[in-house]
């Protein structure tokens, strides 16, 4: 864990992220009921800023204490530092789940759980891509093609594609897409 703190540290330092929020969340984040929500790997808090001026409490959950220290102190904002590789989500327990630009299949599972009925989710990651695109090195940061939409089978799917963009330090990526609500 140590490890993984001090490069998302050095990271966030030294490569700053954008802090506009994630355009799939803007435009889809009206399909959840204003509630409880969930930013995992929230880094410097763009999404969670936005969910919390939509009248969301939020969760902000990263291993980065550099990256929590930016997202601003306020009662309806909780930061959560940890590892998720070994951290696990609450049963029933969020209206809103968002995942920008991080992979932990293991996860996949309590994602669904962690929903409540009705509760949506808002999911974009990169996918393997070949030619001139700037991906995560290691494979398993990578989803294959139509991974995203078999992990969340079980949910109604509002939105799904995937696509060529533009990452958070302006490189050419890939990147799946999905919106789902829990039944």
């Amino acid at each position: 864990m140590i490890e993984d703190k001090e490069r998302w540290n050095k990271r966030h330092v030294e490569k700053p992220m954008r802090h506009s929020v994630e355009p799939l969340l803007e435009k889809y984040m009206k399909e959840a009921n204003v509630g409880k929500a969930l930013d995992i790997a929230c880094g410097i808090g763009r999404n969670t800023h936005f969910m919390h001026e939509q009248g969301f409490e939020v969760d902000a959950v990263d291993i980065s204490d550099y990256a929590l220290s930016q997202i601003k102190e306020d009662e309806k904002i909780k930061k959560i530092e940890t590892d998720l590789d070994t951290y696990n989500l609450e049963l029933e327990n969020y209206d809103l789940i968002v995942n920008i630009n991080f992979l932990s299949r293991r996860l996949h599972p309590q994602i669904k759980d962690a929903l409540k009925p009705e509760g949506v989710l808002i999911y974009e990651t990169f996918i393997i891509a070949h030619g001139d695109f700037q991906s995560p090195s290691n494979p398993e940061f990578l989803l294959r093609k139509n991974e995203l939409l078999h992990a969340f089978i079980g949910l109604d799917i509002i939105y799904y594609e995937e696509r060529d963009d533009i990452n958070l330090r302006g490189e050419n990526t890939r990147v799946a897409s999905l919106v789902a609500r829990k039944p």
